[in-house]
């Protein structure tokens, strides 16, 4: 049995497992387990290429359309974290198909290597092999080749990295952006009464990306950067930028002008080493308070008494805490976080896959102002190739994080998500770090 068809047959094993109360429930699921799993025996997957196509039980009639293939690029070589985050993923699109139970689409997953030439030729077999959309890559270095590669044959590519600037043109980005993220903190700050920032960033892309969106984002709202630093990850060279932030903030709060807000876009590589360099400083976070982007989601964060009472944005996690609940009993192992985005994808591609063939995946399509249902709530793709996606704010408490901004007023309060907030409430899922994806 290929690897596909033990998926599914571990997802058909778990339903029996939650059915067999009921002889009549079980007697339903066994005659559905032959079938689903006799279809599987019998699909025998190509080198390099792993089927994830929906058993189907009763013959499928001739006048039915076409197969619609889905393509999906991941890198699933070896047994490194990156594997094992596409091997997620790749269960996460086969669950969407799953829930489905749509045998009109056919889900290839091809592995990239995770490298832009791996990816190029991971692209060129899906297309040859009939695909009208490709999912994936997951690194933005590989999204330029493939979605070359893509535009020749007019098919969209909805990629997994979060570097804006691939976006565009045909490709569509499926991850939390953080240029999203930034946007709702400083809009947040801004509406609790914080006007004057301090930021302290990391160098490198997403640093770069972060300060870009953070400057604007204080800017038109009104607010005043007070100091920024960069820093470089370590101990000895994050002190001397810290420093000098820290020293602002002091200064400025015994000047009867406080900062309001101390920006720190970290994760649980940074904030460790920060939190005591904060605490040593005699930062008051009650005049100052303390935020970050997702990175912050991170168990454990609250260890560290600087942190508690800080605020952070994510998705709500309802929806995540029911998917990854689902994808666990289905397939024995916690998901990785952006195996959300996985789902989604391909459930995307399956919402639009009853329309005629060449009018499934246009742009138009893609981007219908009333977007898609999601794990983590409702999303839109725009035409320049980004994503909306609802964000709630949190704060941290000892022992994990508290909503004190629900998404659905995010989406209220932006003209451009089209009313979303009603389908939030009516989502496919109601309501871990997302993190950020690989840029």
């Amino acid at each position: 049995m290929g690897n596909s068809a033990r998926n599914i047959y571990s997802a058909l094993r778990a339903i029996r497992e939650t059915c067999k109360a009921t002889a009549l429930a079980g007697a339903l699921l066994f005659g559905f387990l032959a079938a689903g799993c006799a279809t599987n025996l019998n699909s025998v997957p190509q080198a390099g290429q792993v089927t994830g196509q929906v058993p189907a039980s009763p013959p499928v009639s001739t006048d039915r359309k076409s197969p619609v293939t889905v393509a999906m690029l991941l890198p699933l070589q070896g047994f490194g974290t990156n594997a094992l985050i596409a091997k997620g993923m790749k269960q996460a699109g086969e669950m969407a198909l799953f829930d489905a139970d749509n045998p009109n689409v056919q889900l290839i997953v091809k592995n990239d290597d995770g490298s832009a030439a791996g990816a190029q030729k991971a692209a060129m077999e899906a297309l040859s092999d009939g695909a009208e959309l490709i999912v994936g890559p997951l690194y933005g270095a590989s999204v330029p080749g493939v979605a070359a590669i893509a535009r020749s044959a007019n098919v969209p590519v909805l990629s997994f990295s979060n570097n804006r600037s691939v976006g565009g043109n045909g490709v569509y980005l499926m991850s939390y952006l953080p240029q999203a993220e930034v946007e709702r903190m400083v809009s947040f700050c801004l509406s609790r009464g914080k006007r004057r920032f301090a930021a302290l960033i990391p160098v490198g892309a997403y640093g770069d990306a972060v300060e870009l969106a953070f400057r604007s984002a204080v800017l038109r709202g009104g607010g005043t950067i007070v100091a920024l630093e960069r820093f470089e990850p370590g101990a000895n060279k994050m002190l001397e930028p810290a420093s000098r932030v820290f020293s602002v903030v002091n200064e400025a709060a015994g000047t009867g002008a406080p900062v309001d807000a101390l920006f720190l876009p970290g994760n649980k590589d940074t904030l460790p080493t920060l939190g005591p360099q904060i605490a040593y400083a005699k930062i008051d976070t009650r005049t100052t308070q303390l935020v970050g982007l997702s990175g912050w989601n991170y168990p454990h964060i609250g260890r560290d008494d600087v942190f508690v009472g800080g605020w952070y944005p994510g998705p709500d996690p309802r929806g995540w805490q029911r998917f990854s609940e689902r994808f666990a009993n289905t397939f024995g192992s916690v998901p990785p976080r952006m195996a959300s985005h996985a789902y989604d994808a391909v459930r995307l591609a399956i919402t639009l896959s009853g329309q005629p063939k060449g009018q499934r995946f246009t742009q138009a399509n893609l981007t219908l102002p009333r977007g898609f249902d999601g794990v983590d709530g409702s999303f839109t793709l725009l035409a320049d190739g980004t994503s909306q996606r609802e964000l709630a704010v949190f704060e941290v408490q000892k022992f994990g994080g508290k909503v004190i901004g629900d998404a659905a007023q995010a989406g209220l309060a932006n003209p451009a998500a089209g009313g979303r907030s009603q389908q939030y409430q009516n989502r496919l899922y109601g309501g871990q770090s997302v993190g950020a994806a690989p840029l």
